[in-house]
């Protein structure tokens, strides 16, 4: 969508979220924002008053499905939804793995259908409006390092990617965005060398732009598209499965 007047962002309060909100901000948008921290998304929201736009937070829970679908129906009439929200985090002790994966599905997945189901509802009568799903260049294949994290973006990816055909009739603009590195709270977390990591406030002009013109998978930086693209195309299965064993974890 070339022009959205009224935007609403989960994980908002930090990381591509927040960023995300500050290069949307300006006179005549509205923006709401939610997220867990609330002196984080008062800040964000002062950036964004600031930059001339109107702006609401709430801190919310995106894996309650009544109160994100109360919260996003409020919020209409709405022209871009970005769900954001996503945690990652590493599987030190198999006894926990039930519990480990899921908490990240809950919220990466379970999450972004609590936030895009609504405005669906919101949309769809009107013919018109944008939603966009955070998904992963992790979410391309299984990875062993990150086991429950990587499966989540591949069904949050297929996900956007089957509702964008669905929904195309119906004048509905669905996108998948992929991110590679980008340096964030989660980031901040991890113990060895990101490739090509980026800074948030990139990873959010990348984005709108992408989003901009409808792209139907938005995916960088562009040396992790290539690396994908080589990898799902070009390598080997026995060989790419014997280099994701050496991938550190998460």
């Amino acid at each position: 969508m070339k022009n959205p007047k009224s935007i609403l962002i989960t994980g908002a309060s930090s990381g591509i979220g927040a960023a995300l909100a500050n290069e949307y901000a300006e006179p005549g948008i509205v923006l709401h924002l939610s997220g867990r921290n609330k002196g984080r998304l008062e800040a964000i929201k002062t950036d964004c008053e600031t930059r001339g736009a109107t702006a609401h937070i709430y801190t919310i829970d995106v894996t309650d499905e009544v109160s994100m679908s109360d919260w996003v129906l409020s919020c209409h009439p709405l022209d871009l939804v970005i769900a954001n929200a996503g945690v990652s985090s590493s599987l030190s002790n198999l006894d926990n793995i039930s519990d480990h994966t899921k908490n990240i599905f809950d919220i990466n997945v379970v999450g972004v259908f609590n936030t895009i189901h609504p405005a669906i509802k919101c949309m769809k009568p009107s013919g018109q409006g944008q939603i966009a799903v955070v998904a992963s260049v992790a979410g391309f294949r299984g990875l062993p390092s990150a086991p429950a994290y990587s499966t989540s973006k591949v069904t949050v990816k297929a996900y956007g990617e089957a509702l964008r055909g669905l929904y195309y009739k119906d004048g509905l603009e669905i996108n998948v965005i992929s991110p590679g590195f980008v340096k964030s709270r989660i980031t901040d977390k991890n113990k060895f060398k990101m490739p090509f990591l980026i800074e948030a406030d990139q990873a959010a002009k990348i984005i709108c732009r992408g989003l901009k013109i409808n792209k139907p998978h938005i995916i960088f930086p562009w040396q992790m598209h290539v690396i994908t693209f080589i990898a799902q195309r070009l390598v080997p299965n026995f060989v790419l499965d014997y280099l994701l064993t050496k991938l550190p974890q998460k």
